[in-house]
């Protein structure tokens, strides 16, 4: 039966652990997913010649631009984990676990499986027949022959962006480039699309996909978190209270209206001669993270900018508690080796007085626990196991 249009009941992204994976339980489906966007360009260029107005061939000289972006609802960082970041469990440093890419069981900066040289990891987007919910009913009922995937290939997280603000739930924003894009009439057993970067030759792999389910990982004490809601989250800007022309923390303070983190990982593909496709994808250092906030002035307090100019690095930190079960911390960003950047104040006729300030942090090594982004979640499930 053809079908008439497709809509987000019958759609879920997948993702996995590495480019080379295979099999069901070294894939993911990320939970809470509220939009999914995709696109390819390819660059070519024209050969002309004396005697022919009109083009004799469009050859390709570049590699193909693949992205992905997405969003979903933030959670207890099994996404995070799922995407290859590092995650600690909250409250308890030492039972921290390792995930993906992160070369340190008990210390890892947030993005620190994305610094290192990997073949990156594939993306899937599966969609079952017109009408029926993917995420189906009967337990254990698995994607088959009735379901169609597209798949990227060689994925690279090249941003991340989490958004809080008053009158929304907590977003996250991911940003992905690939080499190869993919589409597969079944819903099981289809080809990879991942490429060897060494060869420039496709992976003659098998994909299957785990079984659709409306929570996957998430299993924070209590049960699944649906999602988190703005007025659980709790901004400690007591280091950072001083960096200002007006006062941040206290029931005195500012009232913070929106926060924003975003961590820029672009990268420069490595193109070599004999290859179509690039060998790497590397980061662009420095990893400048910045968070922004905006908030409502409250009152002043005595500052100047003299001194703001001779200030320390800072700290500051986001948390958001789960109270839909157990009350615990769900998810926590600090970010450690804070500085300025800018502070911005405007008042008009008709609307309250509004300040906005920036701060940035430079991304450190794996290893380094005085600068760069650091994040705890409640979520205990391990991925790709």
């Amino acid at each position: 039966m053809s079908r008439n249009r497709v809509i987000y009941q019958s759609e879920g992204l997948y993702v996995s652990n590495v480019a080379s994976s295979g099999t069901a339980v070294s894939h993911e489906q990320l939970n809470r997913v509220q939009s999914a966007n995709y696109s390819f360009t390819i660059n070519r260029q024209d050969v002309n010649q004396f005697g022919d107005l009109a083009r004799i061939d469009s050859l390709v000289l570049d590699p193909p631009t693949v992205s992905l972006d997405f969003s979903y609802y933030l959670t207890d960082g099994f996404n995070e984990r799922a995407l290859g970041f590092f995650v600690q469990h909250t409250g308890a440093a030492a039972s921290s676990q390792r995930f993906a890419n992160a070369t340190s069981d008990s210390v890892g900066n947030f993005a620190s499986g994305h610094l290192t040289s990997s073949s990156g990891s594939n993306f899937f987007i599966a969609t079952s027949p017109d009408g029926e919910d993917l995420n189906r009913v009967a337990p254990g009922e698995a994607l088959d022959a009735t379901d169609s995937v597209i798949g990227i290939g060689n994925c690279y997280v090249s941003d991340y962006n989490v958004d809080l603000s008053v009158g929304s739930l907590p977003t996250v924003n991911v940003t992905v480039e690939g080499a190869n894009m993919l589409s597969s009439t079944s819903g099981s057993g289809f080809a990879s699309p991942a490429i060897d970067q060494e060869k420039g030759t496709a992976i003659n792999g098998v994909i299957n996909l785990p079984d659709p389910t409306q929570d996957g990982g998430i299993a924070s004490k209590g049960g699944p978190i649906t999602a988190l809601r703005p007025g659980d989250v709790t901004l400690d800007l007591t280091n950072v209270d001083g960096e200002s022309l007006v006062k941040l923390q206290g029931a005195d303070g500012a009232h913070v209206q929106s926060a924003s983190i975003s961590i820029p990982l672009s990268r420069s593909p490595i193109d070599r001669l004999g290859s179509r496709f690039p060998f790497a994808r590397e980061v662009d250092f420095p990893v400048n993270a910045t968070m922004n906030i905006s908030a409502i002035v409250a009152d002043a307090q005595a500052a100047s900018l003299s001194d703001i100019l001779n200030s320390g690095v800072q700290t500051a930190s986001i948390t958001i508690k789960d109270h839909q079960t157990v009350p615990e911390d769900a998810i926590i960003y600090t970010m450690k080796g804070l500085k300025i950047d800018s502070q911005s104040f405007s008042s008009s006729i008709g609307s309250n007085k509004t300040v906005d300030i920036t701060f940035s942090t430079q991304i450190g090594g794996p290893n380094d626990e005085l600068n760069g982004i650091f994040m705890s979640g409640a979520g205990f499930n391990q991925v790709f196991v």
